[in-house]
């Protein structure tokens, strides 16, 4: 509890200082996460054009990337509950050392059935902001040990602007196929970029190895579980927040891991088109994050997210709409920048429904909620895609996520803690 004190005493007064403030434990965990979303951008842009590269079907490719998603989700089901009792840094260490040995087999390989499983345990493609996949709630919960209650917002904020920022630059390097595609031609051009992905877990995992895992005591576990009511009510908020998450995860899937296979698609596109317009977006997306963080100090968590979101959600609706690939990737841009932006404080709002000791348990509802629905939507946008309909995903995918920022505001607007802290 010290550190959190710590913590709040030195936010006052200075928001602005983005690392002063901040416990040692968020500063190696933001390092770890900024090392590891390099790889991650990279293959946002290109592991999907890889695989079309490879002559593989949109709806195959699709259900790569839903499998990663599905799978990524099972684990943090398992995994999140148990990190509030075992603490965190050994799951995390094992994550990084996974990505580590499937970097290194689809480096040095492409046979379909060792590729595919590099994929789904590397969660390739999938866009993942820095986080360490099915073990994202981890990270999460272990930083809202060390950050103050009215912080979050601010704290989570920043955190995922950093890995913004390395997912723009390693969006920016999937440049590099078409580079030396002199050298190395066809699908042989791509596979240097999953060096990227070993040496940026690798980067990662010193990181994580220097963090001081925080666990709570047995006695403290006993002296935070007040009463069975509380247990309830936490349960209650967590179970609205997963049903309501639900549509926001369609809405993602259908749009966000195949887009660079649709811009290749729609308007003849390669990596060297692409990768800048995807590097652009998360650039705006970390500095979007940054207002958001102080948004929520102005006007409270929930309305902030609605409101970049509602703006995202026009822009979703011109995308497709866009004649030429110039002003398509303006709308990409401008709404990614607006709906990224508020991870932070969405996963802050998401810790802040429990008490301590549940920290864990709420971040893998949050993130399961999102990522189990949002695997669906590779496999449904790819089976549109191979259908001719380039534009329906859009459409559906802006359908769910109006009904979710309506329930968003609607239901947990009276219970954002950034408002009355």
């Amino acid at each position: 509890m010290g550190a959190v004190k710590e913590t709040k005493a030195c936010f006052s007064g200075r928001a602005m200082n983005f690392f002063r403030p901040v416990h040692r434990n968020a500063k190696l965990l933001m390092a770890s996460r900024a090392c590891r979303s390099l790889g991650q951008g990279a293959l946002f842009v290109d592991f999907s054009l890889y695989l079309k590269a490879m002559h593989w079907t949109a709806p195959v490719i699709g259900s790569v990337l839903m499998s990663g998603l599905l799978l990524g989700a099972l684990l943090s089901l398992l995994v999140g509950p148990l990190s509030d009792r075992l603490g965190r840094k050994h799951f995390l260490l094992v994550y990084e050392v996974v990505q580590v040995a499937a970097a290194g087999v689809a480096f040095l390989t492409a046979y379909p059935p060792l590729l595919v499983m590099a994929a789904v345990a590397g969660g390739y493609g999938r866009g993942g902001n820095g986080s360490a996949g099915p073990f994202a709630p981890l990270e999460q919960s272990w930083i809202a040990q060390v950050v103050a209650e009215r912080e979050r917002g601010w704290v989570y904020s920043i955190n995922t602007a950093i890995s913004f920022c390395g997912m723009a630059f390693g969006a920016f390097l999937a440049m590099l196929p078409e580079v030396w595609s002199g050298r190395l031609t066809g699908a042989l051009a791509f596979r240097p970029l999953f060096l990227i992905v070993l040496l940026g877990s690798l980067m990662s995992l010193v990181f994580i190895w220097l963090a001081e895992d925080v666990k709570l005591s047995r006695s403290e576990i006993a002296g935070l579980q007040e009463s069975r009511q509380k247990d309830i009510h936490e349960n209650r908020q967590l179970m609205k927040l997963a049903a309501i998450n639900s549509l926001n995860g369609i809405g993602i899937g259908l749009v966000g891991p195949m887009i660079a296979y649709w811009f290749a698609i729609r308007f003849g596109e390669g990596p060297l088109a692409i990768g800048p317009v995807i590097g652009l977006s998360f650039l705006l997306a970390g500095l979007s994050s940054v207002f958001s963080g102080h948004l929520t100090h102005r006007i409270g968590m929930i309305r902030a997210v609605v409101t970049l979101r509602l703006i995202g959600l026009i822009l979703l609706a011109l995308i497709p709409l866009a004649p030429v690939y110039w002003l398509a990737s303006l709308f990409y841009i401008l709404r990614a920048a607006c709906n990224l932006g508020t991870a932070g404080a969405r996963q802050a709002f998401s810790i802040s429904l429990v008490r301590a000791h549940r920290r864990g348990l709420a971040a893998t509802f949050n993130n399961i909620s999102v990522q189990i629905p949002r695997a669906i939507g590779p496999l449904a946008a790819g089976l549109f895609y191979s259908s001719g309909m380039l534009l329906t995903p859009f459409f559906v995918a802006m359908a769910f996520q109006a009904g979710y920022l309506a329930l968003y505001l609607g239901i947990f607007q009276a219970a954002d803690p950034s408002l009355f802290s």
